[in-house]
């Protein structure tokens, strides 16, 4: 039974009358009441985050789904970022959103539901880079064997950073820059990325070195400290970095997704300085003992060459005994080189009275060589000469030939007028002179018409005052 009356037709006659407000109140401190402060299990789905910095979210299992919200200040204090597929612990309070009347949980506390989670997203996230080639060994770039300048990205405070500039300073000094970041926590991933992208941008040859390797470096912690090393952002950064890059996250156990896609992964960040720089006593020490084993070298070298000169020595004749044969040829030859001089002469001699009987010959070619030369010239510019003249002379002929053709009376009959002519084909000018039954041709521009005089054209008693009229033609 209902305590509310009705009438005949099932309605309420005296319930009482709620605005929406006061039922969506109503309803709000009902849920807070009777649950408080939970804890939920659950896989997060349809996470956001809005430009206000609060993240969205809903948590579900295999038959249910409760949406829930986190305000920035507890957002970014999670050492991990919230994404979908990740099965996490919250808690907080239940309660309702008037402004779209369902209910959710504010969010306080979040952890990951136990490293198994987390491991099993960082697998996931692992296969789908490799799939890309991020990891790829041909991707690597070689690490320099003594660089420059040397990038650290790390936390400015703590351990880590005295360990690196202690160690370099021990082994190799070198110029050293840090880029401070954080390591851990909300904004970690972001920060760490900015940073190497931003040592790759500088120039060479700038007001700030370039560095000619890089080391990320962090200490040992949990899964869930160490996770801004396994966030998208930070990978990506270090696969576009155009400087060899160092990774040194956590202890030696420890293993992050920037081990990777580093170009070299080192335990710990003294041994990431140990790679970084050889170490200067013994470098030195190599030096000074390759240059000891290049003396001796040197020294035992010449000692051979020595002793096999003196034994290659010990093998030949004496010098008086080397000279005898070429001192008797030598006499020889003295005797035997007047008489060849005074033959060369001669034939000398005879040479040159060729050779100047060859030069007489040689020049009366050469003159007519010459004259044939000036002749063939001589040929052309009296050739040139005729076609000038021959063209000057055409022009001449032409220009009355032109004339005569523009005064022939052909141009005349060319615009429509007749020559007319008697029997013998003399031209007729007076028709009074033409008899009756003469017989006449008529020469018009395209031929000659024969014709037969009729009869006299009758004249025109002209007065004389009178002007000749125009266009009379007899």
């Amino acid at each position: 039974m209902t305590d509310y009356p009705y009438t005949s037709n099932n309605s309420p006659t005296n319930a009482h009358e709620y605005s929406v407000t006061e039922v969506s109140l109503a309803l709000k401190r009902t849920v807070e009441d009777q649950f408080g402060y939970v804890r939920i299990r659950g896989e997060i789905s349809g996470c956001k985050r809005a430009a206000s910095g609060h993240v969205y979210l809903a948590l579900k299992d295999d038959k249910s789904v409760l949406d829930g919200v986190m305000w920035k200040g507890v957002a970014g204090k999670l050492n991990f970022r919230p994404e979908d597929g990740l099965e996490v612990l919250v808690a907080g309070k239940l309660t309702t959103y008037p402004g779209r009347s369902k209910y959710q949980i504010v969010i306080d506390k979040m952890e990951v539901a136990g490293e198994g989670a987390l491991m099993a997203l960082l697998e996931k996230r692992k296969k789908e880079m490799a799939a890309e080639g991020l990891f790829d060994p041909s991707r690597k770039l070689l690490i320099p064997y003594l660089p420059k300048v040397i990038g650290v990205v790390t936390s400015p405070t703590g351990s880590v950073i005295r360990d690196i500039l202690h160690r370099l300073a021990d082994r190799f000094p070198r110029h050293v820059l840090v880029w401070p970041v954080l390591v851990q926590g909300e904004g970690a991933s972001k920060q760490i990325a900015e940073a190497i992208d931003g040592f790759n941008v500088l120039e060479e040859g700038g007001d700030i070195p370039r560095p000619d390797t890089l080391i990320v470096a962090r200490g040992g912690g949990s899964l869930e400290d160490l996770w801004c090393f396994n966030e998208e952002d930070v990978i990506r950064a270090v696969s576009r970095s155009k400087i060899p890059l160092i990774s040194a996250v956590g202890h030696e156990t420890d293993t992050t997704l920037i081990d990777f896609v580093s170009d070299f992964r080192s335990p710990t960040p003294t041994a990431a300085a140990e790679k970084a720089v050889p170490v200067r006593d013994d470098l030195i020490y190599t030096v000074r003992d390759l240059v000891t084993r290049h003396e001796k070298a040197t020294r035992r070298l010449i000692n051979e060459l020595k002793e096999r000169v003196e034994g290659l020595g010990r093998g030949l004749p004496k010098p008086a005994e080397l000279l005898a044969l070429s001192s008797q040829r030598f006499d020889e030859l003295s005797e035997r080189l007047p008489r060849a001089l005074k033959v060369g002469v001669e034939r000398h001699a005879v040479r040159l009275e060729g050779l100047s009987r060859s030069l007489r010959h040689e020049s009366i070619l050469a003159e007519v060589r010459r004259s044939n030369d000036q002749l063939d010239i001589l040929s052309d510019r009296m050739t040139r000469a005729i076609d000038t003249k021959l063209t000057k002379t055409h022009a001449e002929f032409d220009s009355p030939a032109r004339l005569l053709e523009s005064l022939s009376y052909h141009k005349v009959l060319e615009r429509g007028f007749a020559v007319i002519r008697d029997d013998k084909g003399k031209a007729i000018s007076d028709g009074q002179k033409i008899a009756n039954g003469a017989t006449l041709g008529i020469e018009l521009r395209d031929g000659i018409i024969d014709a037969v005089r009729t009869r006299k054209p009758k004249l025109k008693q002209k007065k004389k005052q009178d002007k000749p009229e125009q266009g009379t033609l007899l």
